[in-house]
């Protein structure tokens, strides 16, 4: 856990020091093209930057241990930590899709492969997996969109809801849950429709990778002294390999499903961009292009949180899947 607050620490140090090596203004930045120097000079006294680095540093880090505040956006005049929570919700419904979709279809696909080694079927699978991880997500992304919408027409390009539909009434703010919860059944069909392609593009490469761990793992545990003695106590195939196998053999396909998170946290910022999904990772970009470095540093801060509490969760899962491992 102690090592968890030092990789914190040390993102913030990072990222605290490539904002300032970047060599521009963010006051002249903030002030327009017609700033004139006095209003830069003003701007620049407001945000704190005629201070030395290691005092404005400080007191980045101490309003953000003592209150919370990860400052102000110098784009939109607001709280960082409030457009976060604003852009936050889409991120997260595009992110559960896509690992919901990437480990169901992971697993399910890497048993396939593994009862049927050496056969036509594996074979096949295992093209599909190499090609997932060799497609870069940016062109897999435009490639979804020329056919599925460009020449079947069958999925809208981008966004959270088409046109002639209103967001649903907030209570989560995840246009799936909200929908349904409202009774809203157009709206909740049109929020899938708007979910399939980027989710599904952010998860292919996850799938191939999940699929390629599944199998590996499966057929070396399908060769256990223990499962053999399983099967010649006459259970059934489905139970041996559900109760027995499947169980052990997960315990690296958990390592590799944390270890994407992260690289799903990478992989959103191009989708959303692609399919115009108002996330978190669209607010980062538009940040970055208009040199907003307090939401620069602010999500990316939140970003390290989230993908540092995503190991805590997987080592904990390691206990509940094997309770022989302790720390």
């Amino acid at each position: 856990m102690f090592t968890l607050i030092f990789v914190l620490w040390g993102m913030s140090l990072v990222t605290f020091s490539i904002s300032n090596v970047v060599p521009v203004d963010p006051a002249a930045a903030a002030a327009g093209m017609e700033g004139s120097p006095e209003v830069i000079e003003r701007i620049r006294k407001e945000l704190g930057l005629d201070r030395p680095l290691h005092e404005q540093y400080l007191r980045y880090m101490g309003n953000i241990l003592l209150k919370g505040d990860l400052g102000y956006s110098i784009l939109n005049k607001r709280p960082v930590l409030q457009d976060i929570i604003t852009f936050l919700p889409a991120s997260i419904e595009l992110a559960v899709f896509s690992l919901l979709l990437c480990t169901v279809c992971g697993i399910l696909l890497g048993i396939f492969t593994a009862t049927r080694a050496g056969g036509f079927a594996d074979a096949l699978v295992r093209v599909f997996a190499v090609g997932g991880v060799a497609m870069p997500v940016f062109w897999l992304a435009l490639l979804m969109q020329l056919v599925f919408y460009g020449i079947l027409g069958w999925f809208p390009d981008g966004g959270r809801l088409g046109w002639q539909f209103e967001a649903p009434p907030s209570m989560t703010h995840l246009y799936l849950a909200d929908s349904l919860l409202a009774g809203q059944g157009s709206v909740f069909l049109d929020a899938l429709k708007h979910l399939i392609l980027p989710g599904f593009t952010l998860a292919l490469a996850n799938i191939a990778i999940v699929t390629r761990m599944t199998r590996s793992s499966l057929l070396e545990v399908l060769h256990q002294d223990y499962i053999k003695a399983a099967r010649a106590r006459g259970l059934s195939h489905l139970r041996v390999l559900i109760r027995h196998a499947l169980k052990n053999a997960l315990i690296p396909v958990v390592t590799v499903i944390g270890l994407q998170l992260g690289h799903l946290i990478a992989w959103v910022f191009l989708v959303e961009i692609i399919f115009s999904w108002p996330g978190i990772g669209s607010y980062m970009v538009r940040s970055i292009v208009n040199l907003d470095f307090p939401a620069v540093m602010g999500c990316t801060l939140f970003t390290s949180f989230i993908y540092v509490f995503i190991n805590l969760a997987v080592d904990v899962i390691y206990l509940i899947l094997d309770p022989r491992i302790s720390y």
